[in-house]
């Protein structure tokens, strides 16, 4: 093990716990909702949920593999041209960057915050914070989370789990607009007009 490792598994295990569970459990205990609403069945919303939970173990995979393995990383086909201290900080700060946004955004969206969609409880249409700038500010900032793995750590495997996430958030993305749309009508669609799916 050494430094890097170390830092990139502490990154990474504070991502989880502030992208997924803080707040998810955070919610569960203010309002009795379970934020968790991804279903396990055969549709579009359940397959790309599914794969998600792969693409965000093959994340963590990679950075154990870099902390305790690390002479195995040539096992997984580094991308040298791009093993450059430069990339290797911008990539530091985009995984910074991302953590930042989307503690923000979660923060932003309150009792509406879920993973996945939720049928069932009606949640407000939210335009402030970094939604006044993203209709899909954390979807956003997990791009730019993987960017950022890819380069502190580039190869194939990370190119494997940004461009496995890059098409499955797309798709998710598409799945929750159409949702908002049918809950929010007139209203999101103004908001559509007014804020990009990005940035």
């Amino acid at each position: 093990m050494n430094g890097a490792s170390l830092m990139l598994l502490a990154y990474m295990l504070l991502y989880f716990a502030v992208a997924f569970v803080w707040r998810s459990v955070h919610l569960w205990r203010t309002t009795g909702v379970n934020p968790m609403v991804l279903p396990f069945d055969d549709s579009a919303h359940g397959y790309v949920g599914r794969a998600m939970r792969f693409v965000l173990l093959g994340v963590l995979g990679v950075v154990l593999l870099f902390t305790f393995t690390p002479h195995l990383l040539a096992w997984l086909g580094p991308i040298v041209p791009l093993i450059r201290t430069e990339l290797r900080l911008l990539g530091w700060g985009l995984l910074l960057a991302s953590l930042v946004w989307i503690a923000v955004a979660q923060g932003a969206m309150g009792a509406s915050w879920r993973i996945g969609i939720d049928r069932n409880n009606r949640t407000e249409l939210i335009q402030r914070g970094p939604f006044a700038l993203s209709r899909n500010p954390i979807f956003l900032g997990m791009r730019v989370n993987l960017l950022g793995l890819f380069l502190v750590l580039p190869n194939a495997a990370t190119l494997a789990v940004f461009i496995a996430g890059e098409v499955l958030m797309q798709v998710q993305v598409r799945l929750e607009e159409a949702h908002l749309g049918s809950l929010h009508g007139a209203q999101y669609d103004t908001y559509r007009q007014q804020v990009r799916r990005w940035l």
